[in-house]
């Protein structure tokens, strides 16, 4: 089967179902954190300049809380380190644009 073959290539053979999950869970993960430099760089080249839209700070702070839960679950402190100091980043740039977009109301 062509699926036993790719997990033999990329290492994943022999894997738990709980594994399996918390592989996919960690690969959503990076997925969606990684969707957030598609998001910034499509918005950029629609304004022809460097812009960061707020859907990137929410793509960055789900895509971190995911990282970081699946960080968590391997025992991995400098990941969960890594991680927990992004989402504060992220949560304090969404609170920024939250409180600025009510003062425009």
């Amino acid at each position: 089967m062509i699926i036993n073959e790719v997990l033999v290539l990329l290492g994943l053979q022999g894997l738990s179902y709980s594994e399996k999950i918390w592989m996919l869970i960690g690969l959503l993960g990076q997925l969606i954190f990684f969707s957030r430099w598609v998001i910034q760089w499509i918005a950029s080249e629609r304004k022809s300049k460097s812009i960061i839209p707020t859907p990137f700070w929410w793509c960055s702070l789900c895509g971190g809380l995911i990282t970081f839960g699946y960080a968590y679950h391997i025992k991995s402190f400098p990941f969960m380190l890594a991680q927990f100091t992004g989402i504060i980043i992220y949560l304090r740039n969404i609170y920024l644009i939250i409180k600025t977009n009510k003062n425009y109301e």
